[in-house]
């Protein structure tokens, strides 16, 4: 057995420069098949190379045709395909030799057979076994530590006995000196895993032969030979690295993988789903909010604030749909006027927008005011701020140019005399700017003059 000490550390050092070099490829990413997907996506084959010690005898009892059995070096090789996680096929091959001799006689009894000892040289064994794996022992780890097995299979064995009778002479087997017989080997073991490639292995094997010549020594009534062989081993799983074995990945852990990704899976969407909801109540709060904003009435003229361009408005004084009093004719007069909190347009409050319409020139195609307008808008500014009167101004330009960019500029125009009454302080709700292009001519636009009369601000105060 001394002899194994060798080959047995080559085989266990050659298993560490395996793990060492699996450590350092961090950049490697082991790929978990998923467990519903079947087998695929699994490392199945996987060789072995075993050493270890071969006896004539079995753990089980029988009979013995010598009463001392003397283990000897043995040594092999496997291949293995794993159809399933507990299943395997293995094809396996087993050399050495096998010894006993009667040196243990109890009682001084007489020896159970006239030879003194016998060798046999194991030429050959192959045989072909199904492979169970029992149990995974470490259940939270994707990749078990430990896998114990059995094993039954059939195979036939080539062996040459020779044997030494009392006389101390030699004698080969007869009628032949070789013989090839069938044997069913039956086993145990137990296998860890040391890297991702590698697992240890230590097995025992007992193989009951269909014959009883393997001592050399035929004894009636005639009973199968057996021999037996405990080794120890490394075996190493074939295919990509990044791959699994199957026989060492462990399908709870994987459920259990697969069912905490599918739960945050389910907690991330419900989460999603809450905070959609969160905005739709968010959304539903503002529109409950722009509706209740819209019904609110403060002036109680029966036009909401949202739609009331004149607030403030008196409870007794007649509005139309914008909230603005409704014109009232004066008995007597020609004049049609307005009352705004408790003012009237007057016609001194008229001659200060003719003088500023008058007055109002802007830049030559431009809607810059030219200075001298300001102070007739000003007067227009200070009478609207003083009596809260509204005011529509409509731009309007010749036909000279395309009617998009006079339309444009008859926009910005209005807008320009707007911006500068608000800047005067009055209330920029008060004031209406339109532009309505060359679409509303006064006069001819084939004269200078009647183009002249065409390019204006109309400005409607009520």
């Amino acid at each position: 057995m001394l002899k194994c000490l060798p080959i047995i550390a080559l085989m266990l050092g050659s298993a560490g420069i395996t793990n060492a070099q699996e450590i350092q490829e961090t950049t490697t990413t082991e790929i978990n098949p998923t467990l519903f997907s079947g087998n695929n996506g699994f490392r199945k084959w996987s060789f072995g190379l075993n050493v270890g010690a071969l006896a004539p005898f079995s753990a089980l009892g029988g009979k013995n045709d010598f009463s001392k059995w003397v283990p000897k070096l043995g040594y092999g090789a496997s291949i293995k395909y794993q159809a399933s996680h507990a299943f395997g096929i293995q094809l396996d091959g087993v050399m050495g030799d096998l010894a006993a001799n009667n040196d243990k006689l109890v009682n001084g009894l007489a020896p159970v057979s006239p030879y003194r000892s016998f060798d046999t040289k194991m030429n050959w064994s192959a045989s072909l076994s199904g492979v169970i794996t029992l149990a995974n022992i470490n259940w939270s780890q994707m990749r078990t530590a430990v896998q114990p097995y059995l094993s039954v299979g059939a195979g036939a064995v080539s062996y040459t006995p020779r044997t030494i009778n009392n006389a101390g002479i030699s004698e080969g087997m007869l009628p032949k000196a070789t013989d090839i017989s069938f044997f069913v080997p039956v086993g145990i073991g137990v296998k860890m895993n040391l890297s991702k490639s590698v697992n240890l292995d230590f097995g025992y094997t007992m193989a009951y032969v269909d014959n009883d010549n393997l001592d050399g020594y035929f004894k009636p009534p005639y009973i199968g030979d057996k021999y037996s062989y405990g080794h120890i081993g490394l075996e190493f799983a074939l295919g990509k690295k990044t791959k699994p074995q199957m026989a060492t990945h462990n399908p709870p852990a994987q459920m259990n993988r697969e069912l905490r990704a599918a739960d945050a899976k389910m907690q991330a969407a419900l989460e999603a789903s809450e905070e959609n909801m969160r905005k739709k109540m968010a959304e539903m709060k503002g529109m409950h909010e722009e509706m209740a904003k819209m019904k609110m009435d403060s002036d109680g003229d029966g036009v909401s604030d949202y739609f009331d361009k004149c607030p403030g408005t008196d409870k007794s004084v007649k509005v139309d749909g914008a909230g603005c009093p409704l014109p009232v004719v004066v008995p007597n007069k020609d004049t049609v006027i307005r009352i705004t909190n408790n003012y009237v347009i007057t016609e001194e409050d008229r001659k200060i927008v003719s003088e500023a319409i008058r007055n109002l020139e802007f830049e030559f195609a431009k809607s810059s005011i030219r200075n001298r307008s300001f102070p007739y808008l000003n007067r227009v500014a200070d009478m609207m701020a003083l009596k809260g009167f509204s005011l529509k101004l409509g731009g309007h330009t010749d036909a000279v140019g395309s009617n998009a960019a006079n339309l444009t500029l008859s926009k910005d125009r209005a807008e320009s005399v707007k911006n500068y009454l608000v800047s005067r302080g009055v209330n920029f709700g008060k004031i209406e700017a339109v532009g309505y292009g060359e679409t509303q001519p006064v006069a001819s636009n084939k004269t200078a003059a009647g183009r002249q009369k065409n390019r204006r601000v109309e400005f409607t105060l009520y």
